[in-house]
């Protein structure tokens, strides 16, 4: 994808629990990302807050963390199709992100080659600071946008405002990081209002 040097805004978005809705693993009793693209389901504010976003001159990134394959709890072959039918919902509905950010890693996960301590799982900056370096960014003009307090750290110490998604399924105790966002969100839709009206 070529890049548009004349835009020099972006919004970063987490994916489950933001865009699209976690889904209850029956195994764990926990609410996860999906692991097919049958349980893939957008929001159904998701379409329009993202098409507001683009009309907004905004350049859309997705950075996920997907440690379920290095947890063995899925194949990478479903992460990518469940990748592939959120891409193919978004290109049907005019939407276009720079760049997809995935981070397969898990300090704790069972498959050696993904069980590490990497940069790129949030909070890790790595593709923050990868976008910022091929798109030229000021990030003081980009937004972080997640449902975890891993999201808001990221985005704070990557130097962009942050929205916290207050997503009534998601459960922090899986996270000691403590996070004080600038602004919170009942949902995707409220967090890109809030974007149009402090940029």
């Amino acid at each position: 994808m070529g890049i548009n040097k004349a835009v020099a805004k972006g919004v970063f978005l987490d994916r489950d629990g933001v865009i699209n809705r976690n889904v209850l693993n029956k195994a764990t009793g926990e609410l996860e990302s999906p692991h097919s693209p049958e349980d893939f389901e957008l929001f159904s504010w998701s379409i329009v807050s993202l098409q507001w976003l683009l009309e907004s001159k905004y350049q859309l990134f997705l950075i996920s963390n997907q440690p379920s394959y290095a947890k063995r709890k899925t194949s990478l072959e479903n992460i990518r199709a469940v990748h592939d039918k959120f891409h193919s919902l978004m290109k049907a509905n005019g939407i276009s992100f720079a760049e997809y950010y995935y981070c397969y890693h898990h300090p704790q996960g069972i498959v050696p080659e993904l069980s590490i301590q990497c940069d790129c799982r949030k909070p890790g900056l790595l593709f923050l600071k990868e976008a910022q370096k091929k798109y030229s960014f000021n990030m003081g003009l980009c937004w972080m946008v997640g449902d975890r307090n891993s999201d808001i750290i990221c985005g704070q110490n990557g130097g962009v405002r942050t929205i916290l998604i207050q997503n009534p399924d998601e459960s922090q105790s899986m996270s000691t990081l403590h996070c004080n966002p600038e602004f919170k969100a009942a949902n995707l839709l409220e967090a890109v209002s809030i974007i149009i009206r402090e940029s």
